[in-house]
C-alpha cells in the first residue's frame, strides 16, 4: 500500500471503532462528549452507516486507487464542513466539532500524503 493508501486504511479502523461505540454504548460516547444520552434507534443507525463506511476504507485502501483516495479527502472535510454548520446553526453542541476535527485531520493526512506522491 502507498502512503496515502495506509493513511486511509487506518483511519477506517477509527471508523469501526466509533461505529461499534454507537451501536453498543452510544450513551457513553455522547456523554464523553456532552450530549444528550438517547435511547433512540438512529444513534444506533448512524452506527451502522460509520461501520460501513470504515469497512469501505479498509477494503478499498489496499487497492491504491487515486479516485478513492482523493474523494476520501474530499468526503471528510465535508463532514467537518458540515459539522461546523450544524454547530453555528445551533442545532448541535460544539462537542461534534471533535469528531469533524478528527475527520479533517485524517483529510489533510491523506491529502499531505498524495502530494508527497
Amino acid at each position: 500500500m502507498n502512503k496515502a493508501s495506509k493513511t486511509i486504511y487506518y483511519f477506517g479502523f477509527y471508523l469501526l471503532l466509533v461505529g461499534i461505540t454507537l451501536i453498543f454504548a452510544p450513551n457513553v460516547l455522547l456523554s464523553m462528549f456532552g450530549m444528550d444520552a438517547t435511547n433512540e434507534v438512529w444513534i444506533k443507525v448512524v452506527g451502522v452507516l460509520v461501520i460501513n463506511i470504515g469497512l469501505y476504507y479498509i477494503l478499498t485502501a489496499p487497492t491504491n486507487n487515486e479516485t478513492f483516495n482523493r474523494t476520501t479527502v474530499y468526503t471528510r472535510a465535508l463532514v467537518a464542513a458540515w459539522f461546523a454548520l450544524f454547530v453555528m446553526l445551533g442545532w448541535a453542541k460544539p462537542a461534534l466539532l471533535f469528531f469533524g476535527g478528527v475527520d479533517l485531520l485524517g483529510a489533510v493526512w491523506t491529502w499531505i500524503s498524495l502530494k508527497k506522491q
